[in-house]
């Protein structure tokens, strides 16, 4: 998008009757709460769609509106445009109609545009058309070389081979948002394979020969021992590339085959952490915000390893932030840095427990104190006390629902009107894959097939459209792009809290949270794939039907 900063779009929507004051007046009242942009709350709110927003942007420049997600230039297409000239001026060929070429920009005011494109196509009449920036850089992959061609290309050079690998490395996780990057050796190569929204895919292959280079330049970076080959070590790094910057967790492990790596890509995108993007439905969002909002108690964020609890924290803690408050953190480790926040990382080395460290942060007068994770009795038992004594506490736990967090914590020996007096609210969620926007396409599934996938009881007994993904180089062929959270929230009532001085099962917990209305997270699932967000295939291999309405 061209510089609009949000006074500039205001005007702009509201000149061209895209969004009423009224609309406006909230929105902006929401991205100022909300610490978002203007346009990300218009978006949040439902108030335009970006088709929409790139429309008025278009007509704001008296030029046609190039809608790339609809309408997907191809790889040909792309490639007419040289590499150099496409990046520099941010153009790619939208339609080309023989004797004239509709060209599609984000930037129709940058300099020197005509005259560029009248050089590359002479004999062609130019048609310049808007389009969004994250269309335009979609697009742009079409002239990258595989990860493979690259790395083969570096063996073939013989210079600065292990740093020129990383590089590559590095710069390709960057871009598809990856989370781990594995190094595993083989008997004749080290595979290299990237978790990307949150499932495993191979990118490439090194000779083995050349693979003690590539490791002991990690060990290097990472602070290890290169003479030590027979032992976990652990360490961490740092990637700078231009303004991007990416810190990374080394985890190295001896295996029959040789060394293997496992690097943990940490705190890449805390710019753009906001509560409104990670896929709570208006209910639950305005329930954790509400209680967020109280001077003291606890929120527990639950679910399995890889489930994106810090990352709810963390944005939770990223609307709380401000001069007015002091946020102490400890972590293990620390995955997101926040300006403003003070942040403790546990060291077994000098005893710095995740229990000691939050006995030495309650004496530091802090308002808000997030533990990384709950993980034994003592440091349950400091967290209560503490949440007690007049402080907000944000913490994770590991259960597989919301329910049985209430049990588990009884079971950890929290006395029960303890429990009852400080737990506000517990939100339980997973990940699922969230159908790429570039490639987004509505399909009919019949009640047959419904049948097949046991979802017939949330669709009816009729054709239903639905969407997923047609696999584009946006996705890297999978159909999918990023990932939003499907949850569950069980806020603490009075009638919950007179049930956990009974000291009750989960399964009580969950029917008293059912009679007060709470949605379950494969309900919550079943509304995003109604929406387009994500596909039914995808919420079935992350979660089931409760057990309530499977017995039906």
């Amino acid at each position: 998008m061209p510089a609009f900063n949000d006074e500039a779009l205001k005007t702009l929507l509201l000149e061209g009757s895209y969004v009423t004051p009224e609309g406006m007046t909230a929105a902006l009242a929401f991205s100022e709460a909300h610490r978002v942009s203007l346009a990300e709350s218009l978006f949040a709110e439902g108030r335009i769609t970006k088709s929409l927003l790139g429309q008025a942007i278009a007509e704001y420049f008296k030029i046609p509106y190039a809608d790339i997600r609809a309408h997907q230039p191809t790889r040909d297409q792309v490639l007419q445009i040289p590499e150099d000239v496409a990046k520099k001026f941010r153009v790619v060929v939208f339609l080309d109609a023989g004797k004239s070429l509709t060209i599609a920009t984000d930037d129709p005011s940058i300099r020197g545009l005509k005259t560029e494109l009248k050089r590359v196509f002479p004999s062609k009449t130019i048609v310049i058309a808007y389009a969004a920036s994250e269309d335009i850089s979609a697009c742009f992959l079409h002239y990258q070389k595989t990860l493979q061609k690259r790395i083969d290309e570096i063996f073939a050079a013989e210079v600065r081979v292990a740093p020129l690998v990383l590089e590559q490395v590095f710069a390709d996780a960057m871009l598809f948002h990856v989370t781990d990057i594995h190094f595993e050796p083989q008997p004749t190569d080290v595979v290299i394979r990237f978790r990307i929204d949150g499932v495993l895919q191979e990118v490439c292959r090194l000779p083995k020969e050349r693979y003690e280079n590539v490791l002991n330049r990690i060990k290097v970076q990472s602070r290890l021992r290169m003479d030590e080959h027979f032992s976990a070590q652990d360490g961490s790094l740092r990637f700078d590339r231009g303004d991007d910057t990416i810190d990374l967790r080394t985890s190295i492990v001896p295996t029959i085959e040789g060394e293997k790596i496992v690097l943990r890509v940490l705190g890449s995108y805390v710019r753009s952490l906001a509560l409104t993007g990670l896929g709570l439905s208006n209910q639950n969002l305005k329930k954790l915000e509400e209680n967020a909002d109280r001077p003291f108690g606890m929120i527990l964020v639950t679910g399995p390893t890889g489930s994106g609890k810090t990352t709810t924290l963390y944005a939770l803690l990223k609307s709380m932030n401000g001069t007015d408050v002091n946020i102490t953190t400890i972590e293990d480790p620390v995955e997101y840095k926040l300006l403003g926040v003070n942040q403790i990382q546990v060291n077994t080395q000098t005893d710095l427990t995740f229990a000691k460290g939050l006995r030495s942060i309650v004496r530091q007068d802090p308002d808000i104190i997030l533990v990384g994770e709950i993980r034994d009795n003592e440091t349950a038992e400091i967290a209560v006390n503490a949440a007690l004594t007049g402080h907000l506490l944000l913490s994770t736990f590991h259960a597989n629902d919301a329910a049985t967090v209430i049990p588990r914590l009884l079971d950890m020996g929290i006395e029960p009107f303890l429990l009852a007096s400080t737990l506000n609210l517990i939100l339980a969620q997973r990940l699922v894959r969230k159908i790429c926007d570039n490639c987004k396409h509505s399909v009919v599934i019949s009640p047959r097939d419904m049948h097949m996938r046991g979802a017939e009881k949330y669709f009816g007994t009729t054709d239903v459209n639905l969407y997923e993904g047609n696999k584009c180089v946006a996705c890297n062929n999978t159909g999918f792009r990023d990932r939003i959270a499907i949850t569950e929230l069980i806020q603490v009532t009075p009638e919950m809290q007179a049930l956990i001085l009974a000291n009750p099962s989960s399964q009580q917990v969950w029917s008293l949270a059912r009679k007060q209305g709470m949605q379950s997270m494969f309900e919550d699932g079943i509304e995003k794939v109604k929406s387009g967000l994500t596909t039914l295939d995808e919420l079935l291999r992350v979660a089931e039907p409760p057990d309530e309405i499977n017995s039906v």
